[in-house]
């Protein structure tokens, strides 16, 4: 058979199967070529790939492909029979494709397998050189005219490139994806936003309310698609998203999404994870859950991620602590068995951080009141974090192994000014003594002083009062304390007609520690305020009995009032309050406004006082 003859049969029998062979693309490569390739010629050559071999025809192969026309053509002398495709991307799949496209059978290119026929046709060198509407410029007309018009078959073609790099990057095929993912996202924000706006009814254009950035919702439902993405990829998607103007709530809500699918597989791969998701999170707060930072922060520290990871974390939570619930600070220890079972030191990074918000910009601005700095903390946020925190104590404070250095650490964190109340943290306190009663009287002292007991309820300071556990100089400021709110209560429930009694003596309950240790031995000392605990428990007992008679007293008035309303009564009234004088020969010194919280029927008392007096 002569050459011409040869190529007359190929022709026929190309174009018979070009009419009548439409096969399927998910052919194995282990399946035998005879099902398209001719059989009434034999094959003058062997292609092997990735082990398969494909038994085909020199003529078909080396007018579309330049590499095996250059192979064929360099063992021209020796006739080569078996040719090894070494590293095809796509492997034997994608090279049986490829050649069909040699031969003329029909098959479709598809978002599936665009990408891998992108790759093998550069690797065979078939591009218009070699022959015209070649398999290259095919591949690439797909690619810019269907693929990148589509988000949902770009995310597909960046899926199959991930095992064709860096080819499919030297390509350009994963640029061009990215660029129209990122293009086509912003473009639906932008058509979604002004698809919302309306006119009120001034005649101004204005945003319609409604919910926003919810998935599916706002041009956002390509957040899903982007989570089959490895993390390399994904990660450039996202900056070129950020570069493009896409919301930083879309932003947020893609890489919640990504962190819930990468992070429950457990792969190896999960230290990179969270450092990358770390990496793009957007700088505008609010944007996460505090709870999904949180759980970053945990896997962090399992994972042992780099330190500038876990200390970007902690800023971040720091900057919206008051978003957080005590669960959220309960960070298991990770360490030896036994250290802490919460993890202190991370809570207390995080706490200053809170602490210095809006300290460096009062720095730069050289302003002397940094508490007016627009980023620091609001007397409303810090009063949340502080109810916080001193839970967070409660909750750390039984562990055995806790240091008295660390549970100091975290209490004295916030500035004095964050609590109002300072029941929370005679709380955690006590929890903390009750657990660690081997704790010496210097230790015991450290951690009282750090309770303002003038910031106690009349509850909590009724408990301090008996609390055993306390040192014994505090009870007595306990008792002091509580004595001059019962005298600011009784203060109180005068008539504005009559002037209230003159404060004198005002040093009669004065509590100075210093001084007493200072002149008398550790005997006397301890002798003197037991003596004084006494005699405050007697006054205390005393004025509550004259705060009953007071309140009986309000009885019987306001039941007279509903009877007359004269100025006789009135009159008759200030008389009756004037000989109310309960202080006689000692008064509260700079007592402050009575406690909102009081005993029993102390509240109620006030209420009948005021309507008494109105």
């Amino acid at each position: 058979m002569d050459k011409h003859h040869h190529q007359h049969l190929l022709l026929q029998h190309h174009q018979h199967l070009h009419h009548h062979q439409k096969l399927s693309l998910a052919k194995s490569s282990r399946q035998s070529c005879s099902e398209w390739i001719f059989r009434d010629v034999p094959s003058d050559i062997t292609i092997e790939v990735n082990g398969g071999n494909f038994p085909l025809h020199k003529f078909p192969l080396v007018s579309r492909s330049g590499r095996i026309r250059r192979i064929v053509a360099e063992h021209r002398d020796s006739d080569i029979s078996k040719v090894e495709l070494l590293n095809l991307p796509g492997g034997a799949e994608t090279f049986e494709l490829a050649a069909k496209f040699c031969y003329g059978i029909n098959f479709e290119i598809t978002s599936s397998n665009v990408a891998q026929l992108f790759c093998v046709s550069d690797y065979l060198e078939m591009t218009e050189e070699y022959s015209k509407d070649n398999l290259a410029s095919r591949t690439e007309e797909y690619l810019d005219s269907i693929v990148c018009k589509n988000l949902e078959m770009c995310v597909q073609v960046l899926k199959q490139s991930e095992n064709l790099l860096p080819l499919a990057d030297e390509l350009n095929i994963i640029g061009r994806c990215i660029d129209a993912i990122a293009s086509k996202a912003c473009a639906e924000q932008i058509a979604s936003s002004f698809s919302r706006l309306e006119y009120s009814s001034s005649g101004r254009l204005h945003m319609s309310r409604q919910v926003k950035n919810t998935s599916g919702d706002g041009g956002d439902w390509w957040i899903e698609d982007l989570s089959v993405l490895r993390i390399d990829l994904y990660q450039r998607v996202l900056n070129a998203m950020k570069c493009r103007g896409v919301r930083p709530e879309s932003i947020g809500a893609s890489l919640v999404s990504y962190a819930e699918g990468e992070l429950t597989k457990r792969s190896e791969h999960e230290q990179t994870i969270v450092e990358t998701i770390v990496t793009l999170l957007p700088v505008e707060n609010l944007v996460v859950p505090i709870s999904f930072l949180f759980g970053l922060l945990r896997r962090a520290v399992i994972l042992d991620t780099s330190l500038s990871c876990r200390l970007d974390l902690e800023r971040r939570i720091g900057s919206q602590l008051d978003m957080a619930t005590l669960d959220d600070l309960l960070i298991p220890s990770f360490r030896h068995a036994g250290d802490t079972l919460f993890d202190i030191d991370t809570v207390h990074r995080i706490l200053v951080n809170f602490s210095q918000q809006g300290e460096d910009d009062s720095e730069d601005e050289e302003s002397v009141f940094e508490c007016d700095s627009p980023h620091s903390p609001s007397q409303t946020v810090m009063f949340k974090v502080a109810k916080l925190v001193d839970s967070y104590l409660a909750e750390i404070a039984p562990d055995a192994n806790l240091d008295l250095s660390k549970f100091l650490l975290i209490a004295e964190a916030l500035p004095p000014h964050a609590r109002t109340l300072h029941d929370g943290l005679y709380r955690a306190i006590d929890l903390y003594l009750k657990a660690h009663q081997g704790l010496s009287d210097s230790d015991k002292k450290k951690l009282s002083k750090l309770i303002d007991f003038q910031k106690l309820s009349q509850e909590a300071g009724a408990h301090a009062a008996q609390n055993e556990r306390l040192p014994l100089q505090s009870i007595v400021q306990v008792l002091y304390f509580e004595q001059l709110k019962l005298r600011g209560s009784l203060c109180s429930s005068y008539s504005d007609e009559e002037p209230k009694p003159k404060q004198q003596q005002q040093q009669s309950w004065r509590i100075n520690s210093g001084a007493l240790s200072a002149a008398m031995s550790p005997k006397d000392n301890y002798a003197s305020l037991r003596r004084e605990n006494r005699e405050l428990k007697l006054e205390l007992t005393r004025l509550r009995m004259r705060l009953n008679d007071l309140e009986k007293e309000h009885i019987c008035m306001k039941r007279d009032m509903q009877r007359s309303h004269s100025r006789k009564f009135m009159s008759s009234f200030s008389k009756k309050m004037g000989k109310l004088s309960f202080f006689g020969h000692s008064s509260s010194r700079g007592s402050s406004s009575p406690s909102k919280q009081s005993f029993r029927t102390d509240s109620k008392v006030m209420e009948r006082t005021c309507a008494s007096t109105d």
